[in-house]
């Protein structure tokens, strides 16, 4: 068994291979962990994320192009409210973190900002934990801008970027999300939280790596900072977030995810995922992967359409939802559910077949009778 830097060295070349020659990798941030933490048994998405495909370019290259993501307008608007809310050292932020999170805590001032600058994301990690050390043996008010965190997804590693981490004075540590989406009157729109929640999941479950290695383990706090514009000014509001639920749910779902190494293996020798291919030799490479679409995927995957195009075309039940898919049991296509409805397939004591029989009845009678009051109002 080769050791394990030799192993991790050739999975790198591997996916760098799979990527395509010259191809920079696309980082794989923590949007697309919670996202593929949402779906971990779609290897398509996982083999492409580990391999730093650029999924915009290569639906482009589909033929299947994707809205997903977001404009332009509203990244220039976030960044400038970020500035606005770390401005002046963070005395803001930090005074919202006080106020919402640690009320009992000393009131921060002179707080420390560590340069957290280093050579790669490796070096910014390294750098990130070593300051993140320091500010909790210092035992005061510290604010990491922008750190680098590291995280194991399916045997490969993930560099993740949150806005910002706040160590507190008992030595705790506290995730902050910056968003641009408004709060209004306190509150914001519960599906942007819901997926800002899971975002902050994904760094509280790297921070806890982090925190894993120091003696004693500091303690990450399950209630992050979520900070918006008030109302529709560009002031900051605040709100504390319990995201217990959003990191179980992602720490389990990232442990199921197939290792790399085996999905890489299983690939035809030469696939590679290049947008400069042929469309063919392309579709083919990223059909060699098994994909699990659901209609979810079309508001968190930039490949969605491409995956819905082939779901639909194979009548794979999956593209009505997983609810569905859940409740057919081994029907995997809508062929097999008409056939089994009809009576021309299936076991009659499959309890999906036997419901699905039992429907189709319900429907027949109900429309005889339509059909019978009807013709009887007609004759009248």
């Amino acid at each position: 068994m080769p050791p394990p830097r030799k192993r991790e060295t050739a999975l790198r070349h591997r996916l760098a291979e799979l990527r395509g020659p010259d191809v920079p990798a696309k980082a794989l941030d923590a949007r697309a962990l919670a996202a593929l933490a949402a779906n971990p048994g779609c290897e398509r998405r996982a083999i492409l994320d580990g391999a730093g495909v650029n999924k915009t370019t290569l639906a482009s290259a589909l033929g299947a192009p994707s809205a997903f993501g977001q404009s332009q307008f509203a990244l220039t608007r976030g960044n400038a409210f970020e500035a606005r809310v770390k401005s002046d050292g963070g005395a803001e932020l930090l005074r919202l973190v006080h106020e919402k999170l640690d009320p009992g805590a000393e009131p921060p001032s002179g707080v420390q900002v560590p340069d957290l600058t280093a050579i790669g994301p490796e070096g910014r990690t390294a750098r990130t934990a070593l300051a993140l050390r320091e500010a909790t043996a210092a035992g005061a008010w510290a604010l990491l801008d922008h750190p680098m965190l590291a995280l194991d997804v399916a045997g490969s590693p993930a560099f993740l970027e949150p806005d910002a981490v706040v160590v507190h004075p008992d030595g705790g540590w506290t995730v902050v999300e910056i968003k641009s989406f408004p709060m209004l009157d306190g509150s914001a729109d519960p599906a942007k939280v819901g997926a800002a929640a899971r975002q902050a999941a994904v760094y509280v479950l790297a921070l806890e790596e982090v925190a894993a290695r120091l003696d004693p383990a500091p303690r990450v706090r399950h209630h992050v900072l979520l900070v918006c514009p008030k109302d529709f000014s560009n002031l900051p509001a605040a709100s504390a977030v319990d995201i217990r639920k959003q990191r179980a749910v992602t720490a389990r779902q990232l442990t199921r995810l197939t290792r790399l190494e085996d999905i890489a293996d299983a690939l035809p020798e030469g696939t590679c995922f290049s947008p400069d291919l042929p469309v063919e030799d392309l579709t083919a490479a990223v059909e060699s992967v098994p994909a699990t679409y659901a209609p979810e995927c079309l508001s968190a995957c930039e490949l969605a359409f491409h995956c819905r195009d082939r779901s639909r075309t194979a009548g794979a039940v999956t593209s009505l939802g997983r609810s569905v898919r859940a409740e057919l049991g081994g029907l995997t296509t809508v062929e097999d559910v008409l056939a089994a409805a009809r009576g021309e397939a299936g076991d009659p004591d499959d309890p999906a077949v036997a419901a699905l029989r039992r429907a189709a009845e319900l429907r027949a009678e109900a429309l005889g009778t339509a059909g019978f009051a009807v013709a009887g109002g007609a004759a009248r």
